[in-house]
C-alpha cells in the first residue's frame, strides 16, 4: 500500500478525493499547509510518502532529498514555481499540475475585483458599516478598454466576460488566436491602453518583474492594475510609488510577493488598493475538480502510467 500526503488545506478525511484515492488503495495521510513550517517539519514532510498531493507551499530541494519514497508530486492548482523542478528531476520526482480546472473562477473573480474597483464598492461597503452613506459616482465598464496579458484559460475567459460587458478586449500573448472581439497587441500597448490591465500569465523565467516601475509609469493615471496570477508578476514597491504619486489610479491584488501579506506591507496602508487573500481560484467547484485531478494524476504516476498534466517534461 502507498502513503500519500495532503497537504492542501481544503482537503481532508471523507471527502471526494479522499475516498477516491482510498478506493485505489492508497493510505493518505495530512498536512494541511497553514503557514510556514518549522525547517525540521518541512524536511520531514515527506518521510515514508510515496505521492503527494500539495498547496502552493515551497517545496525545496532540502525537503526533496530527504524524501527517498516519493515518486509523484501534484499541485492541487495551475501554479507550480514553489516546486523546485530541477531537484525533483535529480531525484526522480514527478511534478503535475492541474491547468483548467479554476479557470471560470478566477475569471468571475477578476470581473468582481475590476466591478468593486469601478464603483468603489469597498470604500462604500465601509462606509455604510462606519454610519455614514457615501454616494460617489463610480464608472461604467461598458465602452472600457480591458487589457489581458496571458491567454490561457483564465485570460480566455476573462476576455469573453469583458465583452459581454461592453468592454473593448486588448490582450497581449505569445499566441495570439483569430477569436472574434479580440485585438492581439504587443506588450507595450496593451499597458499603455487598457483602462483595466488584467495579468494571467506564468511567473517570468528571467529576472525582474513583468510590471516593474517603467510599466507602470507608461500606464494611464486612471487606470486600474489587476493581478489574479502570480505576486511576482509585480514590482510592489515600484507598484506602490505609483498608487501613493496618483501614476495609476488603483489596484486589486489576489496574490502578492509574500502571502498572507506582511503587516508592513506599504500596500496596506493605501485606499485606492484593494487586497484579496489568494482565492480567486477557490470556489467549491473549482476545489473538488483541483483536487480530483492532483489525486488522479498522484495515482496514474504510482500505477506507473503517464499523468494527464506533468510539468517537468523538460527536466525529466
Amino acid at each position: 500500500m502507498s502513503r500519500v500526503l495532503v497537504t492542501t488545506d481544503y482537503l481532508g478525511p471523507g471527502d471526494d478525493i479522499d475516498d477516491l484515492l482510498r478506493r485505489h488503495g492508497h493510505e493518505v495521510t495530512y498536512a494541511p499547509a497553514r503557514g510556514a513550517r518549522s525547517r525540521a517539519e518541512a524536511l520531514a514532510l515527506f518521510d515514508g510518502i510515496d505521492g503527494a498531493v500539495i498547496a502552493s507551499e515551497p517545496i525545496t530541494a532540502d525537503m526533496l532529498e530527504t524524501a527517498t519514497s516519493l515518486k509523484v508530486i501534484a499541485r492541487s492548482g495551475v501554479g507550480y514555481d514553489s516546486v523546485d523542478l530541477a531537484a525533483a528531476a535529480r531525484h526522480g520526482v514527478r511534478v503535475c499540475n492541474t491547468p483548467g480546472v479554476n479557470h471560470d473562477a478566477v475569471a468571475e473573480m477578476t470581473i468582481a475585483l475590476i466591478l468593486t474597483t469601478a464603483r468603489k464598492l469597498s470604500a462604500v461597503l465601509c462606509g455604510v458599516r462606519e454610519g455614514r452613506w457615501p454616494r460617489g459616482a463610480g464608472r461604467e465598464l461598458r465602452g472600457s478598454t480591458l487589457g489581458v496579458i496571458g491567454y490561457g484559460p483564465s485570460g480566455r475567459a476573462v476576455a469573453q466576460l469583458g465583452l459581454a460587458f461592453g468592454m473593448s478586449v486588448a490582450v497581449h500573448s505569445a499566441h495570439p488566436t483569430g477569436d472574434p472581439g479580440i485585438e492581439f497587441v504587443d506588450l507595450d500597448t496593451v499597458t499603455a491602453t487598457a483602462d483595466y490591465l488584467s495579468l494571467h500569465t506564468r511567473a517570468a523565467a528571467q529576472a525582474g518583474h513583468l510590471i516593474d516601475r517603467k510599466r507602470l509609469q507608461a500606464m494611464k493615471n486612471t487606470a486600474v492594475l489587476i493581478n489574479t496570477a502570480r505576486g511576482s508578476l509585480v514590482d510592489e514597491d515600484a507598484l506602490a510609488d505609483a498608487l501613493e504619486a496618483g501614476d495609476i489610479a488603483g489596484a486589486a491584488l489576489d496574490v502578492v510577493a509574500r502571502e498572507p501579506l506582511p503587516a508592513d506591507s506599504r500596500l496596506r496602508g493605501l485606499d485606492n488598493v484593494l487586497i484579496t487573500s489568494h482565492l480567486a481560484g477557490q470556489t467549491v467547484e473549482a476545489r473538488n475538480r483541483a483536487g480530483l485531478a492532483a489525486a488522479q494524476a498522484v495515482i496514474d504516476v504510482l500505477a506507473g502510467r503517464e499523468p494527464a498534466h506533468p510539468v517537468d517534461k523538460e527536466t525529466v
